[in-house]
């Protein structure tokens, strides 16, 4: 007999969120707005031009994210600014990437080498006191 036959619908209900949040984790895009956020919170600006998606294709992923609250939003005028709210996360992204032998490359430079960045719009990005690399994320990944 099948584990599932012995399970009762309610058991089976216990595991509907940690099911979400691992179809969550299962999109690359995803996981490279997650390394992005890892240090601090960036806008959708900021995500676009690392990463090379359009806004819209990046939003749609942060609604996932958001829905499985991973992340939360902020808004500071035209501005919408993201951070993650479960840094726990990143303890099961980082079992993932040993266990597949992914590198995770610390690079404040360019969090994406092969995508040619965009300067970012924002505010915070390019706020006149602001010290160059000094908003950089410091979280970068090889591969995507």
């Amino acid at each position: 007999m099948r584990i599932f036959e012995y399970l009762r619908t309610d058991d089976m209900n216990r595991f509907e969120l940690t099911a979400k949040i691992f179809k969550a984790l299962m999109h690359p895009a995803r996981l490279a707005i997650l390394h992005i956020l890892r240090e601090s919170e960036h806008c959708v600006c900021h995500l676009e031009a690392h990463l090379g998606f359009r806004q819209a294709y990046i939003s749609q992923q942060l609604a996932i994210l958001r829905d499985v609250e991973l992340v939360q939003d902020r808004r500071d005028g035209w501005n919408i600014y993201y951070k993650v709210i479960a840094p726990e996360v990143y303890n099961l992204i980082d079992t993932a990437n040993k266990m597949t032998g992914e590198k995770i490359k610390i690079n404040s430079n360019n969090p994406t080498p092969q995508v040619e960045q965009k300067a970012c719009p924002c505010p915070k990005c390019n706020h006149p006191d602001k010290k160059p690399d000094s908003l950089a994320t410091s979280v970068g990944q090889e591969k995507i």
